[in-house]
């Protein structure tokens, strides 16, 4: 038996509040997308996204008109992150451990640019970005062991998965326009440090509580006599 053979895909856990529209619209695009587009080519498109994203906060700092671009940019991302998938099982052409492998290192590298371009833009301090690159890091180390171990990929937390977040960050963009700083407490801080740290404070909770519990359910399944 080949080690291809060999392999099971995870089980994808999505509930988040917009997957049955999500998959859908996903579906219908598929269906109509040229024969000559293929998932690479929409992966490429997304992890462009994710670049250009980065580069439109990074520039923000001149002219805060690049965070419209950051949210257009935003949209591409989603466009090719979301559809890759879609398409190769709608051709029936799909190659699960290529595909996984190269999806989520292409997010790993994408996310990096996308917090640097935020770092450097100004609307948030180098400290809460990097903050947030290992708070996700972490979560997302959580969510691939647990994938490995457990064969279930979750791709949602509650109501919230990738694309709520993405439609969050965009309105969170648009209310930077008018608005940089927060006052709290009596004194100003930066509205995406003050995000960033919410931010970071959810994702570590939800590393830490998912461990905990994977732990335990691993202990009793392997539990020694």
């Amino acid at each position: 038996m080949t080690e291809k053979s060999k392999f099971k895909n995870a089980e994808r856990h999505q509930l988040s509040i917009l997957t049955p529209l999500e998959k859908r619209t996903l579906r219908w695009l598929a269906d109509r997308m040229p024969a000559w587009v293929n998932s690479d080519h929409l992966t490429l498109l997304g992890f462009a996204g994710m670049i250009l994203t980065g580069a439109s906060y990074y520039m923000a700092q001149y002219n805060p008109l690049f965070l419209v671009l950051g949210i257009v940019c935003l949209a591409i991302n989603w466009f090719g992150d979301s559809l890759d998938g879609t398409l190769a099982r709608v051709r029936n052409r799909q190659r699960p451990r290529y595909g996984f492998y190269v999806d989520h290192i292409v997010d790993a590298f994408g996310v990096s640019f996308v917090v640097a371009g935020l770092g450097l833009s100004g609307y948030m301090s180098p400290t809460v970005a990097m903050g947030f690159l290992i708070a996700y890091f972490l979560t997302n180390i959580e969510i691939y062991l647990a994938t490995y171990t457990l064969g279930v990929f979750k791709l949602s937390y509650g109501v919230m998965g990738p694309t709520e977040l993405r439609i969050i960050v965009c309105i969170g963009y648009v209310v930077l326009l008018t608005k940089k700083n927060v006052h709290i407490a009596g004194g100003y801080y930066l509205l995406c440090d003050v995000s960033g740290v919410v931010a970071i404070v959810v994702l570590l909770a939800i590393a830490i509580v998912s461990s905990i519990k994977n732990t335990k359910r691993l202990y009793n399944e392997e539990r020694l006599r």
